[in-house]
């Protein structure tokens, strides 16, 4: 392949602005705040799930303390109406004294039935008291995420501002280069890492670092100002410059 000399050192403008696209879209991936998004995310998440424990815990201990102050207002209200047929008289001596006997059952179950309720209260103190912190913890880690998402957001706003402005400039190399050339360079490009040519530099490739025995540089100088070259080592475009020494 040919290509005059002044377009294969275009090609060197063109592959400097393919390295600076390439370090933004590096720099856009390794932004600090994906990491601190994903330990933020994973806290809110865990914290969200804690929140919904603590929640049907307590919904739980409430139905659990309705229950007890039921049981505890079911057995007063036989032991009122046992009292009011003893107050009343009604009834036969034994019936009298089958229900005083009663109700002496029902006080001390009435007492163990208050001691449940106050047992309750306390878990529900403990329970209101966890989702309340709970919340609290879920709600700033919201804020911390959010101000995390948007930090990140302004840093792709900036870096995404200055790929327009780097692809602007690479239009306007590439659009004088030769189609042929540049199939080439993408085509080595994508298969040398992102670099698909390189400047001869002071016998050495700036692409692999390898330096050209003579033979090699009179080699490569033999060849037409037009021609082409690759480095025999990494296959790249090999762009001689005048600090070539060839």
């Amino acid at each position: 392949m040919n290509a005059a000399p002044a377009d294969q050192i275009r090609l060197l403008d063109l592959q400097a602005i393919d390295s600076k696209l390439d370090q933004l879209a590096h720099r856009r991936r390794s932004l600090p705040e994906h990491a601190e998004i994903d330990k933020a995310t994973a806290e809110h998440t865990a914290l969200k799930d804690l929140v919904i424990a603590a929640q049907a815990q307590l919904g739980d201990t409430e139905r659990e303390q309705t229950k007890a102050e039921q049981d505890v207002e079911q057995v007063r209200a036989r032991a009122a109406r046992n009292q009011q047929r003893l107050d009343s008289g009604t009834g036969s001596p034994r019936d009298l004294e089958n229900l005083q006997h009663e109700n002496g059952s029902l006080a001390k179950r009435q007492a163990d039935l208050e001691d449940i309720v106050l047992e309750v209260m306390e878990r529900l103190d403990s329970s209101q008291t966890r989702v309340t912190e709970l919340t609290a913890r879920l709600d700033h880690s919201t804020v911390v995420l959010k101000e995390a998402e948007g930090r990140r957001d302004a840093a792709f706003a900036e870096i995404d501002a200055e790929v327009e402005k780097v692809k602007r400039d690479r239009d306007a190399v590439a659009q004088v280069l030769p189609a042929d050339l540049i199939k080439l360079y993408t085509r080595l490009r994508e298969q040398q890492g992102g670099v698909g040519a390189a400047r001869l530099f002071q016998r050495r490739c700036e692409g692999c670092r390898v330096e050209f025995a003579a033979a090699d540089l009179n080699a490569i100088k033999a060849e037409a100002a037009d021609a082409v070259v690759r480095c025999d080592n990494c296959g790249r475009i090999l762009v001689r410059t005048g600090e070539s020494g060839v």
